[in-house]
């Protein structure tokens, strides 16, 4: 899968805690514990959610936590983790589009019976969740990165969001449709934040100009 392969640039130090439905990511690094939903048995008891998992997970301090897939209350789990020191952490999510990424968000959220207003859950988003990776099923039937987009955090009650590259169709081959990811020329606020931690990606990477 592509949060497979996502996985495989955390570094091999990193304590990691992967938590699934069903064990299919398979991480090479030395450090991974992996939890494992568990459904009820005939009698009803010895049901283990992902929400269960994603607040246990925290008591056995990883530096991320990866998170199969999110369709609940476990959202804001997830979200609270990443916003109290454990960010480079992963989790997939089924949603048209980047920006219908953040409703199905605010969605999970108030899933978690939580009763927080929409304001709160929104500032949660967007302080937590740096950049959303969209995976597109395309007219041929292949599947393709479209959108790889920036949360750059909130104007008024909205969360601003930007792409920094998009895909470009340039035509279809024998049925198939071919094109390439294409930088908008912006330059990702957390950019800093990548260089401080020692990795330094040159401008034009983003199509932005040098001067």
């Amino acid at each position: 899968t592509y949060l497979n392969m996502l996985s495989s640039f955390i570094p091999d130090k990193d304590r990691i805690i992967t938590i699934e439905d069903a064990a299919e990511l398979r991480l090479q690094q030395r450090h991974v514990i992996r939890l494992e939903a568990r459904p009820a048995n005939v009698e009803g008891q010895g049901h283990v959610s992902i929400r269960q998992l994603v607040i246990n997970a925290l008591r056995m301090r990883p530096d991320r936590i990866v998170v199969g897939e999110v369709r609940g209350g476990e959202a804001l789990d997830m979200l609270q983790a990443m916003n109290t020191g454990h960010e480079g952490s992963l989790t997939t999510a089924h949603a048209n589009s980047p920006r219908d990424t953040l409703s199905r968000l605010e969605t999970m959220c108030l899933m978690a019976g939580m009763d927080l207003p929409i304001r709160a859950i929104r500032e949660q988003i967007a302080s937590a969740v740096d950049l959303i990776v969209h995976q597109s099923r395309m007219r041929d039937g292949s599947r393709k990165i479209v959108n790889v987009t920036e949360v750059q955090g909130m104007e008024g009650d909205v969360i601003v969001m930007s792409d920094i590259f998009a895909f470009e169709q340039q035509g279809i081959e024998n049925g198939v449709i071919v094109g390439r990811l294409k930088a908008t020329g912006i330059r990702p606020k957390f950019i800093d934040q990548i260089e401080a931690s020692g990795l330094h990606l040159p401008a034009n990477i983003f199509g932005a100009r040098l001067f």
